[in-house]
């Protein structure tokens, strides 16, 4: 089924007085799903399990933290378990991501885990983590049902991962990536973001490890998620400086397959020869590129994201969210809380104004929340 684009624009976020944002409802006819305005639907759900966090990265939050939510405003694992089922069974979610804040610090992750895959055995589910506990971790979780995973590596190297993440626990993330790929978890991927002037110049090497490991490595540009609010599209590594990074070492081509709505778009890997500047040898794997500042991909997005404590975000960069865990939690049935989704669905920008070749974006604001506070 297709919905047409450009259909008539409505008003976001109808409020109640002093009480929550409810999102305006959607035209009479408009098919079942999560569909948006412009003829997307979000198939892929990223459901946030915490907001806390046990580093503290630069490009995402202040050196001293940052109020954690009360334990009774995130969700519990039974509201996990039946959100994640009225996505899948009632409005067509194909794809589940559960992220953090660091997903791996609730002591539930196995029993939530197993609880989702007991009722949906083929879907595919994944976490992304910063690595810090996964040696222990990745075989339960891969016997509950996990999928697979996406670990955050920015550097191999102890001082930089140190003034990157505030911590000094290199070994550790290097011992869950470990254990992540002994227990199956594969294909084991990693997220870099490069920093200017601290881990940029070491994307070749870092990309070489990767591979050598048969590992998939995303670099990620830096996006406007800091809650230092100390983000300048000035100071950010672009997309095509990160191909001119990897380019010392490699030669990227065309990869056959197709995005599909994926957010990195990939490139099949060959070395460089250092006499010819020419490819030299067989395909080595594959790299993946992120690049929602520079090289938007809104068109095609596919993303539903429900924060730890059950808001609706339509988009990453969203500022307006609406509550379904109040809904929840007030008795509403499978049926209530499927409409306020698809409503907030119906809401999604069509895109998050960021798509402008000067340095600055006139029509976006940086959103309240950082990355942590919302789930990647």
């Amino acid at each position: 089924m297709s919905v047409q684009l450009g259909m008539p624009q409505l008003p976001v976020g109808a409020g109640t007085g002093s009480g929550p944002l409810v999102p305006p409802p959607r035209p009479a006819g408009t098919p079942v799903g999560l569909w948006d305005r412009y003829g997307r639907r979000a198939t892929d759900m990223r459901l946030s399990l915490t907001d806390k966090c046990n580093l503290r990265c630069t490009y995402c939050m202040p050196a001293e933290g940052l109020e954690w939510l009360a334990k009774q405003a995130v969700m519990t694992g039974d509201e996990i378990i039946r959100i994640v089922r009225i996505g899948v069974a009632e409005l067509g979610v194909r794809e589940l991501r559960l992220t953090g804040g660091e997903p791996l610090v609730r002591a539930d992750l196995v029993d939530i885990i197993a609880g989702i895959r007991g009722e949906h055995p083929d879907l595919p589910i994944s976490i992304t983590t910063n690595g810090i506990g996964l040696d222990k971790k990745a075989a339960p979780l891969k016997a509950a049902g996990l999928t697979r995973i996406n670990v955050s590596l920015d550097s191999l190297h102890e001082e930089t991962f140190a003034k990157l993440t505030r911590r000094p626990f290199l070994d550790r993330v290097l011992a869950g990536v470990d254990a992540a790929w002994a227990a199956g978890l594969g294909p084991v991927k990693l997220n870099a973001v490069l920093m200017r002037g601290i881990n940029d110049e070491e994307s070749p090497d870092l990309l070489a490890w990767a591979l050598d490991r048969g590992y998939e490595l995303r670099f990620i540009e830096q996006m406007p998620l800091d809650a230092d609010h100390g983000w300048t599209r000035r100071n950010m590594i672009t997309a095509a400086e990160i191909r001119g990074l990897l380019s010392r070492d490699f030669v990227l081509g065309p990869d056959p397959r197709a995005r599909d709505g994926a957010p990195a778009e990939r490139f099949q890997v060959r070395r460089r020869d250092p006499k010819t500047s020419e490819a030299a040898g067989p395909v080595l794997g594959t790299v993946g590129i992120i690049a929602s500042v520079t090289e938007p991909f809104c068109s095609d997005c596919r993303r539903t994201r429900i924060t730890a404590e059950g808001k609706i975000m339509s988009c990453l960069f969203s500022r307006e969210e609406f509550d379904l865990l109040g809904l929840l939690r007030q008795g509403a049935s499978d049926e209530e809380l499927a409409e306020r989704w698809q409503d907030a669905m119906w809401a999604k920008p069509k895109a998050h104004g960021m798509d402008h070749t000067g340095l600055g974006a006139p029509d976006f604001v940086q959103p309240d929340r950082s990355m942590s506070a919302i789930g990647g």
